[in-house]
């Protein structure tokens, strides 16, 4: 059954117990606050004018505004980067509240700790708790409360909008305040408010011919008692969710009314360019500067040498930049043994062996994979390895900052507001309470924008000419000079017993990051298994790329799972099949892609298919990707993709985020390589690191399997993992090449 109540379970939606209305206020201007808030104590009054946008506005509750044409917008914490994010979490909310689609708008909430989203903070730190007894579960509430204003978790990551902040809070809050309507209008009409239907952000009282729309009884609702426990839709009653329904982002996209970070331009202020440098080389600064060459071209304004980089300020980013160009900076010297691609998998393959076959630190044991090993008819062994890979945003990396009087405002594509203004706090004195960070949509980000270097650049900036400054970096400079995916090597040996059954799994692998289970072969039933790490230097500062860690581990895995079945001598799909007996879900998924691919149906001399199934962030995925070598080199040709996500809200949007991460895992697969060079990155832009071209991308099929009664799993990364192995395992079906290290492309050059 595909019911999300909250009584059904707690993982699949929070009980309003561990919410809490918290008190009434009113608006200037006669409008409403309601206070539906996340924790006792929450300085709803203070959002009004945080949130306020346009006359005749009345703030229902702190994530629901309605004004006086009955226009319903969602405050929506998350970020929009291309995800649909904000349409899906207005789509939860509006279907508990039964708004009118049509009607429903979507505001982006302000950079303030009342919207920080507290359950992610949960399901990433302590997943248990998100099962806790009602009896303390405040406690729980409390306790993340505090964690999350402590990690300033007003954050859009980790695939978790929609399955952390959709069901816990903003379905809650449309079905309380749906409540808080009837029970207005029951009041005003003298009925019982069980006789009140709603519908299309109407209020109707059938019996007596009475309706009233939502914004009419708006401020009669703040009278209303505050239901801790509001009931929320089963399955059945949903009007909204499980459907298809257009993004609220796309016409502003099309049309280019939408504003991203590069395009702020504060009203009134009249704003200056910069264009920076940074070292080319971590961990150096610099050493000299040489601005002859540049200080007196035409708009140039100043040149800084900031230490940790160098800014040149002028009337435009063109004259900035080729300022820039001519300025002759000398840096310090790197004191890393690592220089080259070559030294980084050197410092890896000496940490593993330093490890050795049992050292290491261990991240995940059953059974006793030694004896099983030792007792195994069959033995097999296998290395891999990842290059460092850049996360490519098309929105240029931005920040427009203005620095004066105590104060400061910046306007940057951020995931991370909250940290950006912590940061900016720490780097330029200004009190936190001093600092606004707008953060309109997000040009893609892909984990790039989960940090505020940049932001802190462009600000400094600013307060050290006085000059309101626009900041952007140069294609060349953010994928020379970022944060990076780490390079990883991954070490593989199986015991396989007389039937070929994988009896004993040894892995040890570098660079452990996040999330933790992405190393482990969870969905598999092995006997004997052991995951070890051995941590080692890694030269490119990491950041999270998009499906983290299961981004490599998903290649190594069910690259090796197919190893062994080739050692098996069977069938790669039937063997993983055998292995996910105990799995239910995994099964049904694995099952319908090789049904919808036509698995073991004859293929074209020089064709083949490859199969692939991982879990991450809550949602199952299994690909069959079709491969032609009949050229010599690989030609992309079909996907095949099932999806298992508990319960998908917005299929067509699901369906596009899973078709987002398959071509952004094959681009990683075919071609994504950064190499190192005298300590820097050699590739600068899109001619040497490349992208999946149109022409070059496959047909794609994707399909949903709504399980249901189990928690919503994520869209915007599982989609990824899966993509590598698929096509790698289909190039060997193709040609009997293993490939166990990528890029692809360059293999068959």
């Amino acid at each position: 059954m595909n019911d999300l109540t909250p009584e059904k379970k707690r993982s699949g939606l929070a009980k309003w117990s561990r919410r809490g209305f918290i008190g009434a206020g009113v608006l200037a201007g006669g409008g409403l606050l309601i206070g539906i808030g996340v924790r006792s104590g929450n300085p709803i009054g203070a959002l009004a004018p945080k949130v306020a946008s346009g006359e005749g506005e009345q703030l229902v509750n702190s994530w629901v505004k309605i004004d006086t044409d009955n226009v319903i917008t969602a405050i929506v914490p998350h970020c929009e980067m291309g995800q649909g994010a904000h349409s899906v979490l207005a789509q939860m909310l509006a279907d508990e509240l039964d708004a009118d689609w049509s009607q429903v708008r979507v505001q982006q909430a302000p950079t303030d700790g009342s919207y920080i989203v507290t359950d992610t903070a949960r399901a990433f730190v302590a997943p248990f708790t998100m099962n806790a007894a009602d009896w303390i579960e405040p406690t729980w509430d409390g306790l993340f409360t505090q964690i999350g204003l402590m990690a300033d978790a007003l954050i859009t990551g980790g695939s978790s909008s929609i399955r952390t902040t959709g069901q816990y809070q903003m379905r809650v809050a449309g079905a309380a305040a749906r409540k808080m309507l009837v029970g207005a209008a029951a009041d005003e009409w003298g009925v019982p408010a069980s006789e009140i239907e709603t519908k299309d952000s109407t209020l109707i009282h059938a019996a007596s011919g009475k309706s009233a729309t939502y914004a009419e009884f708006a401020t009669a609702a703040a009278d209303q008692p505050m239901d801790q426990t509001p009931t929320l839709k089963t399955a059945d009653q949903y009007t909204l969710i499980g459907k298809s329904k257009a993004r609220k982002d796309i016409p502003g996209k099309v049309n280019g009314t939408a504003k991203f970070g590069i395009d702020a331009a504060p009203e009134g202020v009249e704003f200056s360019y910069s264009a920076t440098v940074r070292p080319p080389v971590p961990g150096t600064s610099v050493a000299s500067m040489d601005a002859s060459r540049a200080k007196d071209m035409a708009g140039v304004l100043q040149i800084l040498n900031m230490g940790d980089f160098v800014a040149v300020v002028a009337d435009s980013y063109w004259q900035a930049q080729q300022a820039l160009n001519r300025v002759d900076v000398t840096w310090t010297k790197s004191e890393s043994p690592i220089k080259t691609t070559a030294d980084q998998y050197a410092a890896y393959t000496s940490a593993m062996d330093e490890a050795g076959a049992d050292g290491g630190e261990e991240a995940a044991t059953k059974g006793n994979f030694g004896e099983a090993f030792a007792g195994a008819a069959t033995t097999l062994e296998a290395e891999y390895k990842v290059p460092y890979l850049a996360h490519a945003p098309m929105e240029p990396i931005n920040c427009t900052a203005m620095v004066a009087d105590g104060k400061c405002d910046v306007w940057t594509s951020t995931q991370v507001p909250l940290r950006v203004r912590t940061e900016l706090n720490a780097a330029l004195g200004i009190d936190k309470e001093n600092i606004t960070v707008h953060h309109p949509y997000l040009g893609g980000s892909f984990g790039r924008r989960l940090e505020g270097v940049y932001t802190v650049m462009a600000a400094r900036i600013a307060q050290a000419t006085g000059y309101p400054i626009k900041a952007i970096w140069s294609r060349e400079e953010d994928t020379q000079k970022a944060l990076y995916r780490p390079a990883e090597i991954s070490r593989f040996k199986a015991g396989l017993d007389e039937s070929g059954t994988l009896v004993a799994y040894d892995n040890i692998f570098t660079q452990r990051n996040d999330p933790a289970e992405a190393s482990v072969p969870g969905i598999y039933s092995i006997p004997n298994t052991r995951v070890r790490t051995a941590e080692a230097p890694l030269h490119l500062p990491f950041a999270a790329w998009r499906s983290v860690d299961h981004s490599q581990h998903g290649f190594f895995i069910e690259s090796f799972i197919d190893e062994a079945a080739h050692a098996a001598g069977a069938d790669p799909y039937e063997y993983r099949l055998a292995m996910l007996k105990d799995a239910p879900r995994q099964s049904a998924v694995l099952k319908k892609v090789a049904e919808i691919s036509d698995w073991g149906a004859p293929l074209a001399e020089g064709r083949a298919k490859g199969i692939a199934i991982v879990e991450s962030f809550g949602s199952i995925v299994a690909q069959v990707i079709e491969v032609d070598m009949s050229s010599g080199k690989p030609k992309l040709e079909n996907v095949w993709a099932v999806c298992d996500a508990g319960y998908v809200v917005n299929p067509d949007g699901f369906k596009n985020q899973i078709e987002g991460g398959i071509v952004f895992g094959l681009t990683a697969a075919m071609y994504g390589e950064l190499d190192l060079v005298d300590g820097g990155v050699k590739q600068s832009n899109f001619h040497d690191y490349k992208m999946l071209r149109m022409d070059e991308t496959p047909g794609i099929m994707v399909e949903i399997i709504n399980s249901g009664d189990v928690p919503i799993g994520g869209a915007g990364e599982p989609g990824l993992p899966p993509a590598a192995p698929a096509l790698a395992n289909a190039i060997f079906a193709a040609t009997g090449k293993r490939l166990r290290e990528l890029p692809i492309a360059k293999q068959f050059a």
